[in-house]
């Protein structure tokens, strides 16, 4: 399916309608073709918006085959879904991305490794190859600690929270999509447990939530309370890593040695019943 213009842009058709309705999307972070497969039909089943997610991994594991197999199955979906590389890293890699014909709707252009004038530069330049070619751009201002399966880089690299400031500094740069740093978490929390600072969000939102819409990262272990209060304090894409893969490898333990098709189907199933659960806590559901 050909990508429409930027202005047409799918990823933010999606996070603008949420904006205005007060409600959050989930972006899921998929790994294979069941992951995909169980983001299309929960958002089917549960009338809901939704974005698949692809780490710069799947391009390096099969090149352009699972970014194609991913665009296939949003783009043709029953309801609002959208493709998003997430964490792309490199310059070359953001280009790489961009330029696979009518894949994917949107990119975080992840420059946060850099120090700050350098990562505001590659932004703002990658910004601008992405919307040449009809893609929205996200980025992170400050640095959200921790690493994830399938991003490197950033694991070892000290978090830096966002300020307003830093905010202003990334929206001037032409990114759609912002991911601020407020005390979340890639990966584990650790013993400190979840420690957010809402007003920073807050201050975040009321600085620039007029002109880019705010993603939140590291949210695997949150629950509706602390979702809620993101919501009101301006996030409409809400990203989800474990709290759907893990349901993927829990039903591979317990099935094992079962024939391999019952496998499959049993945890996309349930994938797909673990996100339509986020569905409902984002308000997304129905909303389609």
């Amino acid at each position: 399916m050909t990508r429409p213009p930027l202005a047409e842009n799918r990823s933010m058709a999606i996070l603008n309608a949420a904006k205005a309705g007060g409600y959050a999307v989930p972006g899921m972070c998929c790994y294979n073709i069941e992951s995909i497969i169980a983001t299309v039909k929960a958002a089917e089943a549960a009338r809901s918006p939704a974005m698949v997610l692809l780490f710069p991994w799947a391009i390096e594991y099969a090149g352009d085959a699972l970014v194609k197999a991913a665009a296939e199955a949003a783009h043709s979906a029953s309801v609002p879904v959208s493709l998003h590389l997430d964490h792309c890293q490199t310059p070359e890699l953001v280009r790489r991305a961009a330029d696979i014909p009518d894949a994917f709707d949107s990119i975080m252009c992840d420059m946060s490794h850099y120090e700050k004038e350098e990562n505001l530069a590659l932004t703002k330049e990658l910004s601008v190859y992405c919307h040449d070619r009809g893609i929205a751009s996200e980025a992170e201002p400050g640095r959200i600690e921790g690493g994830e399966d399938g991003v490197a880089e950033t694991a070892d690299l000290e978090g830096v929270l966002t300020t307003p400031e830093q905010a202003e500094e990334f929206v001037a740069t032409g990114i759609d999509m912002l991911a601020p740093a407020f005390g979340n978490v890639h990966g584990e929390y650790g013993p400190r447990g979840i420690q957010l600072e809402y007003e920073r969000l807050q201050s975040i939102n009321d600085a620039v939530g007029d002109r880019v819409r705010l993603v939140l990262h590291g949210a695997d272990p949150f629950d509706l309370d602390i979702f809620t209060k993101c919501m009101k304090a301006g996030v409409t894409k809400v990203n989800i890593n474990k709290g759907m893969n893990n349901h993927y490898a829990r039903v591979q333990e317990e099935m094992q040695g079962k024939p391999l098709t019952s496998v499959i189907e049993a945890g996309t199933n349930a994938m797909q019943k673990a996100i339509e659960q986020y569905m409902h806590w984002l308000g997304s559901a129905g909303k389609a």
